[in-house]
Protein backbone atom coordinates (compact mmCIF):
# COMPACT_ATOMS: atom_id res chain seq x y z
CA UNK A 1 0.00 0.00 0.00
CA UNK A 2 1.56 3.58 -0.78
CA UNK A 3 2.40 6.23 1.54
CA UNK A 4 -0.60 8.69 1.31
CA UNK A 5 0.45 10.73 4.09
CA UNK A 6 2.11 13.39 1.54
CA UNK A 7 -0.91 13.36 -0.77
CA UNK A 8 -3.27 15.26 2.02
CA UNK A 9 -4.25 17.48 -0.39
CA UNK A 10 -5.47 15.23 -3.02
CA UNK A 11 -7.07 13.31 -0.62
CA UNK A 12 -9.40 16.21 0.65
CA UNK A 13 -9.91 17.14 -2.79
CA UNK A 14 -11.20 13.42 -3.47
CA UNK A 15 -13.14 13.25 -0.19
CA UNK A 16 -14.77 17.21 -1.24
CA UNK A 17 -15.74 16.28 -4.57
CA UNK A 18 -17.63 12.87 -3.73
CA UNK A 19 -19.49 15.07 -0.75
CA UNK A 20 -20.14 18.23 -3.00
CA UNK A 21 -20.90 16.20 -6.30
CA UNK A 22 -18.65 17.54 -8.50
CA UNK A 23 -14.86 19.30 -8.85
CA UNK A 24 -16.79 22.54 -9.42
CA UNK A 25 -18.28 22.41 -6.21
CA UNK A 26 -15.34 20.91 -4.30
CA UNK A 27 -13.22 23.70 -5.52
CA UNK A 28 -15.71 26.29 -4.37
CA UNK A 29 -15.32 24.36 -0.96
CA UNK A 30 -11.78 24.45 -0.57
CA UNK A 31 -11.22 27.70 -1.84
CA UNK A 32 -9.32 26.43 -5.17
CA UNK A 33 -9.86 26.07 -8.70
CA UNK A 34 -11.87 23.10 -10.47
CA UNK A 35 -8.76 22.24 -11.98
CA UNK A 36 -6.43 21.97 -9.16
CA UNK A 37 -8.86 19.69 -7.88
CA UNK A 38 -9.18 17.44 -11.10
CA UNK A 39 -5.38 17.53 -10.79
CA UNK A 40 -4.79 16.48 -7.19
CA UNK A 41 -7.81 14.01 -7.56
CA UNK A 42 -5.59 12.17 -10.53
CA UNK A 43 -2.15 12.33 -8.55
CA UNK A 44 -4.74 10.52 -5.88
CA UNK A 45 -5.39 7.90 -8.36
CA UNK A 46 -1.75 7.35 -9.75
CA UNK A 47 -0.55 6.94 -6.32
CA UNK A 48 -2.88 4.48 -5.52
CA UNK A 49 -2.69 3.04 -8.75
CA UNK A 50 -6.51 2.74 -9.65
CA UNK A 51 -10.08 4.67 -10.44
CA UNK A 52 -12.24 6.75 -8.27
CA UNK A 53 -13.97 8.30 -10.29
CA UNK A 54 -16.11 7.30 -13.58
CA UNK A 55 -15.71 10.96 -15.58
CA UNK A 56 -17.81 12.38 -18.88
CA UNK A 57 -19.19 15.61 -20.17
CA UNK A 58 -21.93 15.29 -18.05
CA UNK A 59 -21.40 12.78 -14.77
CA UNK A 60 -19.20 12.07 -11.98
CA UNK A 61 -19.58 8.58 -10.47
CA UNK A 62 -17.67 6.94 -7.83
CA UNK A 63 -15.95 3.60 -9.03
CA UNK A 64 -16.43 0.61 -6.42
CA UNK A 65 -13.38 1.06 -5.25
CA UNK A 66 -13.73 4.52 -5.25
CA UNK A 67 -16.58 4.03 -2.78
CA UNK A 68 -14.78 1.75 -0.53
CA UNK A 69 -11.85 4.60 -0.38
CA UNK A 70 -14.03 6.89 0.35
CA UNK A 71 -15.70 4.83 3.31
CA UNK A 72 -12.22 4.49 4.83
CA UNK A 73 -11.13 8.20 4.19
CA UNK A 74 -13.45 9.90 5.03
CA UNK A 75 -13.76 9.46 8.61
CA UNK A 76 -9.98 9.89 9.18
CA UNK A 77 -9.56 13.14 7.66
CA UNK A 78 -12.76 14.53 9.68
CA UNK A 79 -11.34 13.40 12.64
CA UNK A 80 -8.04 14.57 11.74
CA UNK A 81 -9.75 18.16 11.22
CA UNK A 82 -11.29 17.88 15.00
CA UNK A 83 -8.13 17.03 16.66
CA UNK A 84 -6.59 20.67 17.49
CA UNK A 85 -10.08 22.16 18.07
CA UNK A 86 -10.22 18.89 20.79
CA UNK A 87 -6.52 19.50 22.28
CA UNK A 88 -7.03 23.34 22.27
CA UNK A 89 -10.04 23.52 24.03
CA UNK A 90 -9.44 26.87 25.37
CA UNK A 91 -10.58 28.31 22.18
CA UNK A 92 -14.10 29.80 21.37
CA UNK A 93 -15.24 27.57 19.00
CA UNK A 94 -15.30 28.82 15.20
CA UNK A 95 -16.49 27.55 11.81
CA UNK A 96 -18.81 26.03 10.28
CA UNK A 97 -21.39 23.65 12.59
CA UNK A 98 -24.27 21.93 10.52
CA UNK A 99 -27.01 20.15 12.49
CA UNK A 100 -29.63 17.91 10.67
CA UNK A 101 -33.18 17.76 12.99
CA UNK A 102 -36.19 16.46 12.39
CA UNK A 103 -39.21 18.84 11.34
CA UNK A 104 -41.05 18.55 14.10
CA UNK A 105 -38.65 18.86 16.65
CA UNK A 106 -37.71 22.21 14.70
CA UNK A 107 -40.26 24.58 16.76
CA UNK A 108 -38.97 23.24 19.89
CA UNK A 109 -35.12 23.28 19.99
CA UNK A 110 -34.97 25.87 16.98
CA UNK A 111 -35.95 29.18 19.34
CA UNK A 112 -33.70 27.63 21.59
CA UNK A 113 -30.55 27.00 19.28
CA UNK A 114 -30.88 30.37 17.53
CA UNK A 115 -31.37 32.73 20.56
CA UNK A 116 -29.51 31.00 23.26
CA UNK A 117 -26.48 29.14 21.29
CA UNK A 118 -25.85 31.15 18.87
CA UNK A 119 -25.77 34.31 20.99
CA UNK A 120 -23.37 32.69 23.32
CA UNK A 121 -21.07 31.66 20.27
CA UNK A 122 -20.94 34.43 17.84
CA UNK A 123 -18.12 33.08 15.63
CA UNK A 124 -19.82 29.58 14.76
CA UNK A 125 -21.47 29.73 11.40
CA UNK A 126 -24.35 27.85 12.14
CA UNK A 127 -26.22 25.58 9.62
CA UNK A 128 -29.77 23.71 9.98
CA UNK A 129 -31.47 20.97 7.70
CA UNK A 130 -34.42 19.76 8.60
CA UNK A 131 -35.79 16.32 7.43
CA UNK A 132 -37.08 13.15 8.92
CA UNK A 133 -34.86 10.81 6.98
CA UNK A 134 -31.88 9.19 8.07
CA UNK A 135 -28.94 11.36 6.39
CA UNK A 136 -25.62 10.19 5.71
CA UNK A 137 -23.55 12.49 8.24
CA UNK A 138 -19.80 11.71 5.73
CA UNK A 139 -21.84 12.08 2.47
CA UNK A 140 -23.85 15.00 3.22
CA UNK A 141 -21.53 17.01 5.09
CA UNK A 142 -23.61 17.02 8.58
CA UNK A 143 -21.28 17.93 11.87
CA UNK A 144 -24.31 16.16 14.06
CA UNK A 145 -28.10 14.65 13.56
CA UNK A 146 -30.68 15.26 16.34
CA UNK A 147 -32.86 11.76 15.70
CA UNK A 148 -35.91 10.55 17.90
CA UNK A 149 -36.36 6.71 17.91
CA UNK A 150 -34.45 4.17 17.18
CA UNK A 151 -30.41 5.54 15.94
CA UNK A 152 -29.82 5.59 12.19
CA UNK A 153 -27.96 2.57 10.60
CA UNK A 154 -23.74 3.36 10.04
CA UNK A 155 -20.69 3.57 11.89
CA UNK A 156 -21.64 6.71 14.01
CA UNK A 157 -21.26 7.40 17.66
CA UNK A 158 -24.55 7.64 19.61
CA UNK A 159 -24.62 10.01 22.59
CA UNK A 160 -27.68 9.76 24.57
CA UNK A 161 -29.66 13.39 25.13
CA UNK A 162 -33.18 12.10 26.89
CA UNK A 163 -36.16 10.03 26.61
CA UNK A 164 -39.17 11.67 25.37
CA UNK A 165 -42.75 10.44 26.66
CA UNK A 166 -45.19 9.32 23.96
CA UNK A 167 -49.08 9.96 23.77
CA UNK A 168 -51.94 8.76 22.05
CA UNK A 169 -54.20 11.97 21.13
CA UNK A 170 -57.31 12.41 19.17
CA UNK A 171 -59.68 15.59 18.13
CA UNK A 172 -62.57 16.29 20.67
CA UNK A 173 -64.83 15.06 18.18
CA UNK A 174 -62.95 11.75 17.20
CA UNK A 175 -63.28 11.04 20.91
CA UNK A 176 -67.40 11.42 21.43
CA UNK A 177 -67.04 9.41 17.92
CA UNK A 178 -65.07 6.95 19.27
CA UNK A 179 -64.76 6.41 23.04
CA UNK A 180 -61.30 6.30 25.77
CA UNK A 181 -60.20 2.54 25.04
CA UNK A 182 -59.54 1.24 28.17
CA UNK A 183 -57.77 -2.69 26.55
CA UNK A 184 -55.43 -3.26 24.42
CA UNK A 185 -58.04 -5.21 21.96
CA UNK A 186 -60.12 -1.51 22.00
CA UNK A 187 -56.94 0.40 21.19
CA UNK A 188 -55.98 -1.89 18.10
CA UNK A 189 -59.82 -1.16 16.90
CA UNK A 190 -59.63 2.76 16.46
CA UNK A 191 -58.85 4.46 13.16
CA UNK A 192 -55.33 6.09 13.31
CA UNK A 193 -53.03 8.60 11.15
CA UNK A 194 -50.67 6.39 10.55
CA UNK A 195 -47.06 6.82 10.79
CA UNK A 196 -45.56 5.44 7.18
CA UNK A 197 -41.68 5.48 6.55
CA UNK A 198 -40.53 4.72 3.50
CA UNK A 199 -43.82 3.59 2.37
CA UNK A 200 -43.71 0.99 5.35
CA UNK A 201 -46.52 1.61 8.27
CA UNK A 202 -44.87 1.47 11.82
CA UNK A 203 -46.49 -0.77 14.33
CA UNK A 204 -47.62 0.54 17.91
CA UNK A 205 -45.75 -0.93 20.82
CA UNK A 206 -47.96 -1.67 23.77
CA UNK A 207 -46.47 -1.53 27.29
CA UNK A 208 -46.56 -5.31 27.68
CA UNK A 209 -44.54 -5.89 24.74
CA UNK A 210 -47.13 -6.62 22.65
CA UNK A 211 -47.62 -4.51 19.07
CA UNK A 212 -50.08 -4.53 16.17
CA UNK A 213 -49.97 -2.17 13.06
CA UNK A 214 -52.51 0.12 12.94
CA UNK A 215 -55.45 0.20 10.66
CA UNK A 216 -56.97 3.67 9.25
CA UNK A 217 -56.76 5.67 6.02
CA UNK A 218 -53.91 8.52 6.44
CA UNK A 219 -50.76 7.72 6.26
CA UNK A 220 -47.99 10.35 6.95
CA UNK A 221 -44.23 10.38 7.00
CA UNK A 222 -43.60 12.92 9.71
CA UNK A 223 -45.03 14.37 13.26
CA UNK A 224 -46.13 17.41 11.50
CA UNK A 225 -48.71 15.62 9.03
CA UNK A 226 -49.49 13.16 12.22
CA UNK A 227 -50.93 16.48 14.46
CA UNK A 228 -52.91 18.13 11.06
CA UNK A 229 -54.95 14.96 10.62
CA UNK A 230 -55.33 14.22 14.40
CA UNK A 231 -56.70 17.70 14.54
CA UNK A 232 -59.21 17.47 11.75
CA UNK A 233 -60.54 14.09 13.35
CA UNK A 234 -59.04 11.31 10.52
CA UNK A 235 -57.40 9.11 13.45
CA UNK A 236 -55.98 8.54 16.92
CA UNK A 237 -52.24 9.84 16.23
CA UNK A 238 -49.24 8.05 18.62
CA UNK A 239 -46.62 11.14 19.55
CA UNK A 240 -44.33 12.77 21.38
CA UNK A 241 -46.14 14.31 24.49
CA UNK A 242 -44.39 17.44 23.88
CA UNK A 243 -44.83 17.98 20.38
CA UNK A 244 -48.78 18.46 20.99
CA UNK A 245 -48.74 19.30 24.81
CA UNK A 246 -50.64 23.26 23.64
CA UNK A 247 -52.73 21.58 21.81
CA UNK A 248 -53.61 19.54 24.10
CA UNK A 249 -53.88 22.51 26.68
CA UNK A 250 -55.83 24.29 24.79
CA UNK A 251 -58.41 21.35 23.98
CA UNK A 252 -57.84 21.28 20.34
CA UNK A 253 -56.54 17.22 20.82
CA UNK A 254 -57.26 15.00 24.13
CA UNK A 255 -55.29 12.21 25.55
CA UNK A 256 -56.26 8.93 24.92
CA UNK A 257 -55.48 5.44 26.21
CA UNK A 258 -54.53 7.33 29.46
CA UNK A 259 -54.62 3.95 31.68
CA UNK A 260 -51.26 2.55 29.51
CA UNK A 261 -48.27 3.74 30.40
CA UNK A 262 -46.26 3.81 26.79
CA UNK A 263 -42.26 3.83 26.92
CA UNK A 264 -40.21 7.09 26.06
CA UNK A 265 -38.66 7.21 23.30
CA UNK A 266 -35.08 8.20 23.08
CA UNK A 267 -33.94 11.10 21.66
CA UNK A 268 -30.16 11.18 20.48
CA UNK A 269 -27.10 12.91 18.56
CA UNK A 270 -25.42 11.22 16.28
CA UNK A 271 -21.99 12.05 14.77
CA UNK A 272 -19.00 10.60 12.77
CA UNK A 273 -15.97 12.16 14.62
CA UNK A 274 -15.61 8.95 16.26
CA UNK A 275 -13.44 9.72 19.83
CA UNK A 276 -11.91 12.98 18.57
CA UNK A 277 -15.02 14.90 19.20
CA UNK A 278 -15.27 18.76 17.82
CA UNK A 279 -15.33 21.49 20.74
CA UNK A 280 -18.32 22.87 18.68
CA UNK A 281 -20.33 19.30 18.40
CA UNK A 282 -19.45 18.66 22.23
CA UNK A 283 -21.13 22.02 22.66
CA UNK A 284 -23.81 21.88 20.95
CA UNK A 285 -24.58 18.65 22.00
CA UNK A 286 -24.54 19.26 26.02
CA UNK A 287 -26.75 22.54 24.55
CA UNK A 288 -29.32 19.83 23.19
CA UNK A 289 -29.04 18.04 25.96
CA UNK A 290 -30.09 20.39 28.59
CA UNK A 291 -33.02 21.79 26.62
CA UNK A 292 -34.35 18.47 25.54
CA UNK A 293 -34.86 17.73 29.19
CA UNK A 294 -36.73 20.61 29.72
CA UNK A 295 -39.00 20.00 26.51
CA UNK A 296 -39.64 16.31 28.43
CA UNK A 297 -41.52 18.22 31.12
CA UNK A 298 -43.63 20.28 28.90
Amino acid sequence: MPNLLNEISGLMAFVRTVEAGSFSAAARDLGTTPSAVSKGVARLEKKIGTRLFLRSTRALMLTQDGQLFFDRVAPLLRDLGASEEAIRSDIAPSGRLRISMPNEMAPLLLPRLFGSFAADYPNLHIEVGLTDRFVDLIREDYDVALRVGNSAPGDYMVRHLADLPMTIVGSPAFLKTWGNPATAEALAALPFARYALGGITQPMRLPDGRSFIPSGRVDCDSGTALIQAALSGLGAAYLLRCLVAKDLEGGRLVALATGFSFPSAPFSALHAFGGTVPLRVKLVCDFIAREAKAIAFI
